[in-house]
């Protein structure tokens, strides 16, 4: 392959090789520190990370406030865009647990990341020399929302998204991290939200800020994946059916209803049961054999543990009598008693005499505290 001399070449040709790997949109910034670092320094004092500490370590801090700190030799900032939602998943059934749209097929950080690495070796061919490159698919210590806006492929929505007129905003982002020099694109200038408050009303939470970032400790996003442990109780009837991830900000967005471009990609289609997960499958994971079904999975993110809890507030939230005899299994068996305290909470909120039947069971043998405290405000509800 012929070297690349010229960088505006160079650039319009890894443009065009990226789309062939199946990014849907390109970009390139510079390395500079990014403008909207205090705001996530201010983010992070208002503790809306939630349990998230590695975003408030110093080492993580330092890095984000300057992307050479993460590649000094680095002059330039590849910003890549990936539409994920399929095109062919039917409509959100409400009585029906629900696995967000970008963690329906194969985890992404795999697929993003492999592509990324033909991507740099196609760079080496056509730069003529060894380079040095740093890859990440929110992954990396940096503000890629930012990056992504500075390098023309949207602006920063209200509900924190990166929005692209024609792509909408369901996109995975990817940066490439160069010692090379590219054309640097225009900034995306413009604020096409306008008046719009569609996502902040639709939020069952209510974490929505108004300077564009969320409240993590309240989106269900975090809760579902990213927290640890118990979830506040005043939260869970506000989960509704969601046990992996949520869409909801995304889905009422204008931009996304009329424009948002679906994808045929086969690395983001449904994997088998992840459009209507089985709730007494998840409230009876084996804790020996767990991760089989979730093999390249986002669904591994949240742990064994954490996929129980989801479920039991799913079926808590739907109050089906059918979900009673897993949640009692949840609760007499499971080893993880963060799964048995939820499940506790979901017979109480399902109530009648089979759920009853299981908390006093559990009542006699449970000798964990947390759990046995939620039996007790259990049995209290009926």
């Amino acid at each position: 392959m012929p070297v690349v001399r010229s960088v505006l070449a160079l650039t319009n040709v890894i443009k065009k090789h990226a789309s062939h790997l199946g990014f849907t949109l390109a970009g390139v910034t510079s390395p500079d520190p990014p403008e909207g670092f205090a705001r996530f320094e201010a983010w992070l004092q208002d503790g809306c990370h939630g349990d998230m500490a590695y975003l408030a370590s110093d080492r993580s801090r330092d890095r984000r406030a300057d992307p050479r700190r993460i590649l000094p030799a680095c002059r330039s900032i590849l910003v890549l865009a990936t539409a994920y939602k399929p095109a062919h998943t039917p409509a959100v059934d409400p009585t029906e647990a629900h696995i967000a749209a970008y963690a329906l097929g194969r985890d992404y950080h795999l697929t993003l990341l492999d592509r990324m690495q033909q991507l740099i070796a196609r760079i080496e061919s056509l730069a003529g020399n060894t380079i040095q490159a740093a890859a990440y698919t929110d992954t990396g210590p940096i503000l890629e929302r930012e990056l992504a806006q500075r390098a023309g492929l949207g602006w920063i929505g209200r509900n924190s998204m990166l929005i692209h007129p024609e792509h909408g905003s369901h996109l995975f982002l990817s940066e490439i991290l160069l010692d090379l020099d590219l054309q640097p694109d225009a900034a995306f200038e413009d604020d096409l939200c306008g008046s719009c408050q569609r996502c902040i009303e639709a939020c069952p939470t209510g974490c929505i800020r108004d300077d564009r970032t969320l409240d993590a400790r309240r989106c269900i996003s975090y809760l579902s994946i990213e927290k640890r442990g118990c979830i506040p109780e005043e939260m869970r009837p506000a989960m509704g059916n969601h046990l992996f991830g949520c869409d909801i900000c995304q889905d009422v967005c204008p931009w996304n209803r009329r424009f948002g471009t679906l994808t045929t990609d086969p690395a983001f289609e449904p994997q088998p049961g992840r459009l209507k997960p089985m709730l007494s499958d998840l409230l009876t994971l084996n804790p020996a054999r767990w991760r089989a079904p979730y093999v390249e999975s986002p669904l591994l993110r949240a742990k064994r543990a954490g996929l129980v809890r989801n479920a039991a507030i799913v079926a808590g939230n739907g109050k089906h009598a059918d979900d009673i005899p897993s949640l009692g299994h949840a609760l007499l068996q499971d080893p993880a008693p963060v799964a048995r305290s939820h499940a506790a909470w979901a017979l109480g909120q399902i109530g009648g005499n089979r759920s009853r039947h299981f908390l006093e069971r559990a009542a006699d043998s449970e000798e964990d505290r947390t759990v046995l405290n939620a039996i007790h405000r259990a049995l209290l509800s009926f």
